[in-house]
């Protein structure tokens, strides 16, 4: 970690992934993958109607396009997710249908598709067990599904506590915690939301948080959310321009306590001079952020000066990573330092985060 703080680091462009027709939106790297006898497995979502998966070949570290997925969803895929095991992929659509696909002998078929939302499904997520789904929808709408034998789907809730478009749910990374993020553009007062939903043992799920701009929030659409690997700090990006780091106490989570709140710690601003449209945070520490200025930023916690609590400093930056807006940004599993990043200009492109020899 010492060489981070001492921006010691290099970021290699690996591959540019060509063979979308349309904007790349969004990308998974399969959790299963990414081992020293299973090379990483990634899945890309387009305009273009269809799903991308790519593979490494061991051999000359390459990647290619193993399979498409097509002729399943009728407008633009927004968002993909792998199921925690890696056998299922979730794909979700402006169609207002999310599709489940399962790897059967190497071939991906659609073996589900969830419908309910009345239009545009903007995001899926599965739970750290893999036996809950989140969508959320242009609809103001978020819905909870559980996984049931046979590639059954059954919603258990519906949460309606957005007043507009919900951009994103992601589950907490190890508990049953749901989190979304929205924006309500009435009137020009923006009103911005970062809900917190749990179940209350009856099965009845309600919202225990609410961050917006009066306990420090966003000013502005929220469009994405991370966790780092302890669970118990969130990164938030909006198009206010700024990334918001929060905190909370996850033993008091863990234990069921309701009253366990999320705290803003500290707001990274001056970074990106555009929407910051993604966020993840690697395993390591690093936070990455992508944004519609074309640029990638990394992210690290400052050693100096705690006396004022901690803080986040810029490790490195990229310009003109992409030629277009960045949409999304994710670091993959298993091998260190390897993120990946897809943009408004069609493609992905794969990135080693390494120390300087």
């Amino acid at each position: 970690m010492e060489d981070l703080c001492d921006g010691n680091m290099e970021l290699k462009e690996i591959q540019t992934l060509a063979g979308h027709s349309d904007r790349v939106w969004s990308l998974a790297w399969n959790p299963a993958t990414g081992t020293s006898n299973n090379p990483p497995v990634l899945a890309s979502c387009s305009g273009d109607k269809t799903v991308r998966i790519w593979e490494q070949t061991p051999s000359n570290r390459l990647w290619h396009c193993k399979a498409v997925l097509e002729e399943t969803h009728t407008r633009t895929v927004r968002s993909c997710a792998w199921s925690p095991c890696g056998k299922l992929l979730a794909t979700a659509s402006f169609d207002a249908t999310t599709a489940i696909w399962e790897n059967i002998g190497g071939d991906f078929e659609c073996v589900s598709t969830l419908e309910g939302h009345e239009n545009e499904v903007k995001c899926v997520s599965w739970n750290a067990s893999g036996s809950l789904l989140a969508t959320c929808s242009r609809d103001k709408t978020v819905w909870i599904w559980e996984v049931m034998p046979g590639n059954e789907f059954e919603c258990v809730s519906v949460l309606q506590g957005h007043t507009q478009d919900v951009k994103m749910v992601k589950w907490h990374p190890t508990m049953d915690v749901l989190f979304s993020c929205s924006y309500d553009n009435t009137v020009k007062v923006l009103f911005v939301e970062l809900q917190v939903w749990a179940e209350d043992g009856t099965g009845d799920w309600h919202c225990v948080q609410s961050l917006g701009e009066s306990n420090n929030g966003h000013s502005s659409t929220v469009w994405a959310l991370a966790f780092n690997a302890e669970g118990n700090r969130m990164v938030t990006c909006s198009d206010d321009l700024t990334l918001k780091i929060w905190e909370t106490d996850v033993g008091g989570m863990q234990s069921g306590n309701d009253l366990v709140s999320w705290n803003h710690l500290c707001t990274l601003s001056g970074y990106h001079d555009r929407t910051i449209f993604s966020v993840h945070w690697s395993r390591e520490g690093i936070i990455a952020s992508g944004a519609a200025d074309d640029a990638l930023r990394f992210f690290v916690e400052s050693k100096d000066g705690l006396v004022d609590g901690p803080s986040y400093k810029l490790l490195l930056k990229r310009e003109k990573a992409h030629e277009m807006d960045i949409n999304s940004v994710q670091w993959g599993p298993g091998e260190t330092g390897l993120l990946a990043s897809t943009s408004d200009d069609g493609t992905i492109k794969i990135w080693e985060l390494a120390t300087l020899t």
